[in-house]
């Protein structure tokens, strides 16, 4: 089940990466060079082994909404990430607190902060994006991409954020498919934004190389282009996701982001039973829950099962009445992370 590959892969590669974060290139293969060595899983940097972050949290927040309320509801969605926010997770980025606590609406909360900070192009939406890319993958490449969007946009002002996201939601909806989606890419850049199409060609292109970067890997388009390298370099969903852990710098969301593509490629079979089995996720204020392997593949049916059931047009979609529209452009071309 690829989609579980999915939603499993993006968790294990979160926690994988979480004790090297702003750590140096190679530290992982150093640390275990041997693959199977075992103790992967070795927590560290405030966090326990096989604890998942701030990413794989909001991803089963976004999941949970959709399959309770049929579809995209975007004001739950925000609701739901307040709600987290406000209970003092272990890890958020600064901007998305931001836009979490400011206590705008949540169809201008995030524009508002862009328009103050011409800064939002961080990785924040994309590292949470693995749920809705299943949910929505039956709809179609357009629909998946569009919902990827939307959903960036309930904390990321900058549209670059948005396609980065989207392009992600495609490349998972190839896979789940059955397609290549390095072979999907050409085809993929296509319907990114005219505005945005050449910076992704670039970091998504066959000789690019995250050495290449020009931002740090916390912004999005150096993480998306290191998550289809390590995919497009490796043969496995461990190679790729050791790949992208011993790129160093923000190895969770890296990882993860590589591990949600990988494991839509390969499978959950393909994950090692030994980072599965100290997998666990806290869900700050939501009555101290805590999710493991068999919670997230019981979502991951409902995803998909909930997914395979409603036709899109019957599908609840919200619309933005100021944050999201294609033609909302504050300054993106200046945007950092």
């Amino acid at each position: 089940m690829t989609a579980l590959g999915a939603i499993l892969g993006s968790a294990v590669g979160d926690a994988l990466g979480a004790p090297f974060e702003f750590g140096p290139e190679g530290a992982f293969s150093a640390r275990f060079p041997q693959p199977g060595h075992g103790g992967e899983m070795c927590g560290g940097g405030g966090w326990d082994p096989g604890e998942a972050t701030d990413d794989t949290q909001m991803a089963v927040l976004v999941g949970e909404s959709l399959v309770e309320r049929g579809g995209l509801e975007l004001p739950d969605v925000f609701r739901r990430f307040q709600r987290w926010a406000a209970s003092s997770p272990k890890d958020i980025g600064l901007q998305t607190e931001d836009v979490l606590t400011n206590g705008e609406p949540w169809d201008l909360a995030a524009a508002l902060h862009f328009q103050v900070n011409l800064r939002a192009a961080g990785n924040g939406a994309l590292m949470r994006a693995t749920t809705s890319a299943v949910y929505f993958a039956p709809d179609g490449r357009d629909a998946t991409m569009d919902a990827g969007r939307r959903l960036s946009a309930l904390t990321h002002g900058d549209a670059a954020a948005w396609e980065g996201t989207a392009v992600f939601h495609e490349l998972v909806r190839v896979a789940l498919d059955g397609g290549d989606p390095i072979a999907a890419l050409p085809g993929t850049l296509d319907a990114v934004r005219d505005d945005h199409r050449a910076r992704y060609a670039v970091v998504l292109a066959p000789d690019w190389h995250p050495d290449d970067a020009t931002e740090f890997n916390g912004a999005v388009w150096p993480c998306l282009g290191s998550a289809v390298w390590a995919l497009r370099t490796t043969d496995s969903y461990e190679g790729a996701v050791r790949a992208a852990i011993d790129l160093g710098g923000d190895t969770d969301t890296v990882a993860a982001v590589t591990g949600g593509l990988a494991g839509a490629v390969y499978g959950a079979d393909a994950i090692p039973e030994r980072w599965l089995e100290p997998l666990h996720i806290p869900l700050p204020g939501f009555a101290d829950r805590l999710l493991r392997a068999a919670e997230l593949s019981d979502l991951a049916q409902r995803l998909t099962r909930r997914a395979a059931s409603t036709p899109p047009h019957d599908r609840p979609v919200d619309d933005f009445s100021g944050a999201y529209s294609a033609d909302y452009d504050l300054g993106h071309d200046r945007a950092e992370l």
